[in-house]
Formats: C-alpha cells, structure tokens, sequence
C-alpha cells in the first residue's frame, strides 16, 4: 500500500533545525512528506543555519540536507490556498509543526486560516488527525499557555523543544535527535535516534543506612 503522506510546517520560531532534522529523517525513510515553510522560518534558517533559500525550495534543501532530488518531498507554496493538504478529503498521517512560532500558535488555536499552514493544521484537528505543535520559547505568557490549552482541548499534541540530558548527549546533533525521535514516536515512527530511559545504565543510588 502507498504511504500516507506526512505534512510538515517549519515556522518561524528559534530552532529550525528541528524541523530540517525531521524532514531529513522521514526522507530517508522513503517517507513521503509534504512540507510548508512560512516566510520568517526562511529568515530563521539564514541566520541559523547559514541556509539562504531562493525560488526552488524543493532542489535546495535536498541539496542542503545531501539527499536525493527523486526524494518523496513535496514543497507547497503559501500562497496558493487551493494546495492538497488544506482539504480534508487529501488523507494524510497527520502533521507536525516544529518549531512552533507564536503567532501560528494563536493562530491553530483561535481557528484562523490566514495562510495554508494554519489551514492544514485546521484540517488535521477537524478529521481528528494527529497535530502536534513543539514551541521553542521562554518563559511562556499568559496568553500562550491558554493558547497551548486551547490546541490540546481539541485534539492537539503540544510539546516544547526540551531535550533530555539523561541519555548523556555530546553533541547539539544529540540534544536536537532528541527532541526529533520524541516527535516520531508520536505518529508511531519507529525509530533509534537516542537511547530511551530503559537502555540508559544508571548507577544504583549508594544505600543509607
């Protein structure tokens, strides 16, 4: 059977490097994706990443990320608010926004679709698809934690960037497979990209007496 295709949102949040690690794994995996890059997460990735992109987003990321051109990547221009995933009859496995900027927080959770990214989301949570959000900010106002509420109370998975240290990372390339392996364990990804809490070798606790 052919895969669904996965949908992916890189915003305009601190931490582009999420989105591109996941967008480089699925790839590899063969598995088809559907990206959208919203303009300030292009910014993001000059600054970055030293990743300057042009018209032809598709052959320069594959370009950046060493992979394939015949890889399964579809890139939807935001303007064009007739593109497959912002209906809900197009059947995808869900989708992932990573990062999560603020203001395409607000927009998921108060229901707007002023761009395609905010309208796939929409979809995702009204066919009752998998929707996660990972915020990359700190500390959290007000509003954005009522916001956060707002995605979860309909359906939503929202998650900060936040890796882990007790897998002993060494690298940022760890901290950041971290935070992406977390994500893919959410649509059901099996994957190997840090070691779990039950593979870590702890030393026991020394015994009071």
């Amino acid at each position: 059977m052919q895969k669904l295709p996965f949908v992916l949102a890189i915003t305009g949040a601190s931490g582009a490097i999420y989105g591109l690690r996941l967008l480089q794994y699925l790839l590899e995996q063969e598995q088809p994706v559907e990206l959208l890059v919203s303009k300030a997460a292009r910014q993001v990735m000059e600054l970055e990443n030293g990743l300057t992109l042009g018209d032809n987003l598709k052959v320069e990321l594959l370009g950046y990320l060493g992979l394939s051109l015949l890889a399964p990547l579809i890139v939807h221009n935001l303007s064009n608010y007739g593109s497959s995933v912002a209906s809900g009859s197009y059947k995808t496995m869900g989708m992932a926004v990573l990062p999560c900027s603020l203001g395409t927080l607000g927009a998921i959770a108060g229901g707007l679709t002023e761009n395609p990214i905010h309208r796939a989301a929409a979809v995702c949570l009204k066919e009752r698809r998998k929707l996660m959000i990972v915020v990359r900010e700190m500390p959290f106002g007000h509003i954005q934690l009522k916001n956060m509420l707002a995605v979860s109370e309909a359906g939503g998975i929202v998650s900060c960037a936040s890796p882990g240290f007790y897998h002993k990372p060494q690298t940022i390339a760890d901290q950041v497979d971290f935070v992406v392996g977390r994500v893919l364990d959410q649509f059901d990804f099996d994957n190997q990209l840090f070691k779990r809490w039950c593979q870590v070798e702890r030393p026991l606790p020394a015994f009071k007496v």
